[in-house]
């Protein structure tokens, strides 16, 4: 499991790990648990204290981190602003699809093909499977989650203009975040399963048809996240332990 803003702990942790890398420390200790008979670990994105922006997370550390300790299934957690009228606050979404947009990241594992090409298939970057055991784990808790979204992922840290919102939502994003990618290709390189499930906690810019939605602030995003945290961890945990 990945945690994201807001989300840093599993509150039922065993042991801490610290993982070396070929880029470094991750993020931060990888957590390990047993929930229900199954061996998990958590990796919190940000850093347990939240001090790496989006653009300054080492995604490569981070995942090869989890391989290592034997993961070999990945599911994420991460906010997100709406793009649409009909997904506001407090949606939760299990995203088929996305759009990059960032510039500047370590955006794969290869930094050279002496091994031969290694080029990633990435038109699905969702896992079929862990996405089907997401949506189950929703139903399954009574919860409501939405199947399929597309993810526009920005660089970050500032939030989008009035114009980039629009032109956005004009590509077909449903969804737009700050981590998503290359979180999602770099799992597929290193042959981790990978899903995710978004919160929505803002209508990003706003709305045009909708003059009284302000736009997002830092301060919102928090809020929202904290007050449907519980529901976004439980289903985290239970579609982590229905794929062990």
């Amino acid at each position: 499991m990945i945690g994201g803003s807001g989300f840093y702990d599993l509150d039922r942790v065993v042991q801490t790990v610290e993982v070396d890398t070929p880029w470094g420390s991750p993020s931060s200790a990888v957590a390990l648990a047993e929930i229900d008979g199954t061996r998990v670990a958590f990796l919190a994105r940000h850093g347990a204290d939240h001090h790496l922006p989006p653009h300054a997370v080492d995604h490569r550390a981070n995942l090869w981190a989890l391989r290592s300790v034997g993961v070999r299934a990945v599911v994420a957690s991460f906010a997100c602003g709406s793009l649409v009228a009909d997904l506001g606050p407090g949606t939760l979404v299990v995203p088929d699809q996305m759009i990059d947009r960032t510039q500047g990241r370590a955006e794969t594992i290869h930094a050279t093909f002496a091994d031969g090409p290694a080029h990633a298939p990435f038109a699905d970057p969702y896992d079929a499977t862990v996405r089907r055991a997401a949506l189950a784990a929703a139903r399954d808790l009574g919860d409501q989650a939405l199947d399929g979204g597309t993810v526009v992922v920005i660089n970050g840290p500032r939030f989008a203009t009035r114009a980039e919102s629009r032109w956005y939502r004009s590509m077909g994003a449903d969804l737009i975040n700050m981590t998503q990618y290359p979180e999602a290709v770099i799992a597929r390189e290193l042959d981790l399963a990978y899903g995710a499930v978004g919160l929505v906690t803002d209508f990003d810019a706003g709305l045009d048809e909708r003059p009284e939605v302000a736009p997002v602030t830092q301060e919102t995003v928090f809020e929202v996240f904290a007050r449907h945290l519980p529901r976004l961890r439980a289903l985290v945990l239970a579609t982590a332990v229905s794929l062990g």
